[in-house]
């Protein structure tokens, strides 16, 4: 964190001035360390199995807050007795398919007193759609939709019941004891129980504790359930929704959490509305009733009245009841069209242009040799960005020039380089992290010909416009009928083409009735009758009585420690979400040195220190009647509004397309088995099996010695991810200005590096060269009775730039957690060799050569499916789904 995020960190250390404890889990030694009381050093990759065993101590030693567990939790559901755990099926759950490799989650749902005739669409839901829920990371819908619920579980509060979501768990963890956890993590048993015994101890009545991840979890094939551990951990120990608790992820840069609420995500819609697909939503209602889930509970039931308001924000006067609100307009998907499909696609001839604003694939994602030359066999490729980055000179200066794999003189793709304006040149909002936006003002004009992307893409709708005016094409309606006029300022300075206002694209994702204009203060207020619009429901209430509430910034020293007058946090201004949880079931504060929101007995309303995030005026002795569904089914004891059940999930029946429990699986690429079952890592994970896409052998396969050593990348403070903002600054660049690889003293003896001398890094993809550092900032671990080395490597550089050198990207395979399509790219296997790479036609050689001594052919593919339970055939010929079929 003080890496990557030194301007968030300064309040780590505020905390630890005054008393808090910090303690920082990382494979390598960091400035985050060096501040931190206790620094604990893990295996890359095994993180579910050290999170796993403080869930087992909690649970074996019965530590939990169990009047905080007993009531806003599901652990006293009981499941479905059809239900087998992975220790029944040797690292499966119930309900796998071999074949498809997804699971039906039919058994994993909760016994309900429901008849079937009573149940809800929502516990109906079988998945049998598992497969495509995949393809389309369906999962990530439930990011904020949480399990939908439409049913009444027996429950049993005593927690004794052996079906009961709290046994399950308990049996579940069971086996990630002290002493599995040192044999996989590498991490001695006394600094494991130090952890757990400080975590336990900071979370009662009287005090929390927080967690904090950053990409270092998500970019896993494991990556969301790595999430989910920390979620029950956090849930068993009253953590979540209370001040200074809770769980805190670090986003990548400034508004990477903007870009998924208003996202740039191929299967989702402002407000974490989903995607439509042609199946499954033939009309408006459809793909309504398929977000709101008639029979839950929870603030989804108003769906209708989120999706109406953004199609009218879409398309305006054209939108009426009587055509759907335009639904018909919405594109639909058909399967997978994330990033690293589309570039395998470029490769295949499959994409005609592409779009590439303020990222560059060709450093900064994983393959970097298949982003470039897929890049390399477009029609037309957009880049907009402050210099001319390696994804916009790949043509002319990649590796695969070197390697004749790109011929500048025969590349077909013409680049068209736009000049972007900077975060400094334009004015708008970031949401960070804590779901805060805040405007930036505009500081200084942008140079030349530089624009920002609100002008770029208002004159580019505009242009399009104006070509098809007066088409009767019925495919040019969406365009001809979006509502696309926005006022524009300083045509004078833009020869003509003026800025548009992003004050008034803020009102109008705010949203406002389209007869008064009078803004709306908060998506309670929008209607499903085409009276009221808004770009995005869960920002509703930052333009609140026509003020740029994201403006404001009244210092601290003028209001309470919660701020609740800097900035504008979404929903309704809430800093923090779930706080119902920060009182008792009765409705006052957990303890007074603890207290946030309460239940207000005389004024009969919810107060506090922030906004309520709970019905206000609800009370705690609510219970649903007969029948009740949305938000009249949220009882007064309900804190997690948007769960189908209101209750925290420590198991979760449907949603998640790898298990309703996190279980320890070892990277696609690790040197060690699987300690715990035969299912080596991820059954469900999703690969692309192409001979451009080769990964290195793991056990159960042989081979695995050809590449001994684990490699894993991060970030320096001095550098800006890919690298575009900072290796082209001399100030930044002389800071750090070379490419390096981070050895420990142990590796250099053991494969005779020299400090500074060079070393060169290989995998199956590809090798990558930099400076040798030695430092004891990484140390050996002891791992199933045998030495592990971890290699670190930072991923900034590239070709272009004041400093150049090899990115470490480069080395990644492709392979992708199933729930939302994120790349394993913080965890790999690799040889460590002293010297340069090869370049040129031999570096191909060289990798071919470690291609055929690991036994990593074109035609042959191990098994993904190793469990005894469900094994596939021992090879699969070439197939992209990793489904398999038998050369036999």
């Amino acid at each position: 964190m003080a890496e990557a995020h030194p301007v968030g960190f300064q309040w780590v250390v505020e905390a630890k001035k005054r008393g808090a404890r910090v303690i920082h889990v990382d494979p390598r030694f960091t400035r985050t360390s060096a501040i931190a009381d206790t620094f604990v050093p893990i295996r890359v990759g095994t993180d579910i199995a050290f999170l796993g065993g403080i869930v087992n101590y909690v649970l074996q030693n019965e530590l939990d807050f169990r009047e905080y567990v007993v009531n806003y939790t599901n652990a006293s559901h009981l499941v479905s007795e059809d239900f087998q755990d992975t220790d029944d099926l040797d690292g499966l759950f119930s309900g796998f398919d071999p074949e498809t490799r997804t699971y039906d989650p039919t058994s994993w749902q909760y016994d309900v007193e429901d008849s079937d005739a009573e149940l809800g669409d929502a516990q109906q839901e079988t998945s049998e759609e598992s497969e495509q829920d995949r393809e389309t990371a369906n999962a990530l819908q439930h990011e904020t939709h949480g399990q939908q619920v439409g049913s009444h579980p027996r429950r049993d509060e005593t927690l004794q019941d052996p079906r009961c979501v709290y046994q399950v768990l308990k049996r579940h963890f069971s086996r990630y004891t002290p002493e599995m956890v040192e044999q996989t993590c590498g991490i001695s048993q006394e600094a494991f129980l130090d952890v757990c015994r400080a975590w336990v101890e900071n979370s009662n009545r009287e005090r929390t504790t927080a967690l904090v991840y950053s990409v270092g979890w998500t970019q896993h094939s494991v990556g969301v359930q790595y999430i989910r551990t920390g979620s029950i951990l956090q849930l068993l120990l009253g953590n979540m929704g209370r001040p200074g608790g809770g769980i805190m992820a670090l986003r990548g840069h400034a508004s990477i959490q903007g870009s998924t609420d208003i996202p740039t995500l191929f299967n989702l819609l402002p407000g974490y509305l989903p995607m439509p697909t042609p199946d499954d939503h033939e009309t408006l209602q459809d793909w309504v009733d398929s977000i709101r889930k008639p029979g839950s509970k929870g603030f989804w039931a108003n769906a209708g009245a989120y999706a109406v308001n953004l199609l009218k924000a879409y398309w305006g006067d054209a939108a009426t009841a009587d055509n759907d609100y335009c639904f018909d307009y919405l594109p639909r998907i058909t399967g997978d069209h994330g990033t690293y499909r589309s570039v395998l696609d470029m490769i295949d001839g499959k994409v005609k242009g592409y779009f590439l604003l303020g990222q560059n694939p060709a450093v900064g994602s994983a393959h970097g040799r298949a982003q470039r030359l897929g890049m390399a066999n477009l029609d037309w490729l957009v880049v907009r960005d402050l210099f001319e980055i390696e994804s916009a000179s790949f043509w002319k200066d990649s590796p695969e020039v070197e390697t004749g794999e790109i011929v500048p003189e025969e590349c077909r793709t013409e680049v068209f380089l736009f000049p972007a304006a900077s975060y400094a040149e334009k004015e708008g909002t970031f949401t960070q992290t804590q779901r805060m936006l805040q405007w930036r003002e505009k500081a200084v004009n942008p140079p030349g010909d530089a624009r920002s992307e609100l002008w770029f893409f208002y004159h580019l709708g505009r242009l399009l416009r104006e070509r098809l005016e007066g088409s009767t094409d019925e495919r040019d309606r969406p365009l001809l009928d979006l509502a696309w006029d926005y006022d524009t300022h300083d045509e004078a300075e833009l020869d003509g083409w003026g800025e548009p206002s992003a004050e008034q694209v803020l009102m109008e994702i705010n949203g406002y009735e389209i007869e008064s204009k009078r803004p709306l203060s908060a998506f309670t207020e929008m209607k499903d009758d085409g009276s009221t619009l808004g770009g995005c429901w869960i920002y509703t209430g930052v333009f609140a009585d026509g003020v740029n509430q994201a403006h404001r910034r009244k210092p601290g020293s003028e209001q309470s420690y919660v701020a609740p007058e800097w900035g504008w946090a979404w929903p309704a201004n809430r800093r923090m979400l779930y706080n119902r949880a920060s009182a008792d079931p009765e409705g006052r504060p957990w303890s007074e040195r603890k207290k946030y929101v309460w239940w207000d007995e005389e004024a009969q309303e919810w107060t506090g220190l922030d906004v309520p995030d709970f019905q206000k005026t609800k009370p705690p002795s609510y219970r649903t009647p007969e029948g009740a569904e949305g938000t009249d089914a949220i009882e007064g004891i309900d804190p997690f509004i948007m769960q189908g059940d209101g209750k925290g999930a420590l198991y979760v029946p449907q949603g998640l397309i790898d298990g309703p429990m996190p279980t320890h699986y070892e990277p696609v690429e690790s040197p060690f088995r699987n300690p715990l079952y035969g299912q080596q890592s991820n059954p469900t994970r999703k690969e692309y099996r192409r001979d451009d896409n080769p990964m290195n052998p793991s056990p159960p396969e042989e081979h695995g010695d050809v590449f001994p050593f684990i490699f894993t990348t991060s970030r320096l403070t001095e550098h800006h991810t890919a690298g575009g903002m900072s290796r082209y600054l001399e100030h930044l660049a002389e800071l750090q200005p070379e490419m390096f690889v981070e050895v420990s003293p142990q590796l250099a003896e053991l494969q005779g590096l020299e400090h500074l001398g060079w070393c060169h890094v290989v995998t199956a993809r590809s090798a990558v060269e930099g400076r040798v550092l030695i430092t004891e900032r990484l140390r050996p671990l002891r791992v199933e009775g045998r030495t592990v080395h971890q290699v670190w490597l930072p991923y900034h550089w590239g070709t272009g730039g004041m400093v150049t050198g090899d990115s470490a990207n480069d080395l990644f395979g492709i392979t992708l957690d199933p729930n939302v399509l994120i790349q394993e790219s913080k965890v790999g296997t690799c040889d460590v060799l002293p010297g340069r790479r090869p370049t040129g036609v031999e570096l191909r050689r060289f990798i071919a050569d470690y291609r055929l001594r690991a036994g990593v052919n074109d035609d042959e593919y191990p098994p993904i499916v190793t469990s005894s339970s469900a094994r596939q055939p021992t090879h699969d010929v070439h197939d992209e789904t990793g489904k398999g079929t038998s050369q036999e």
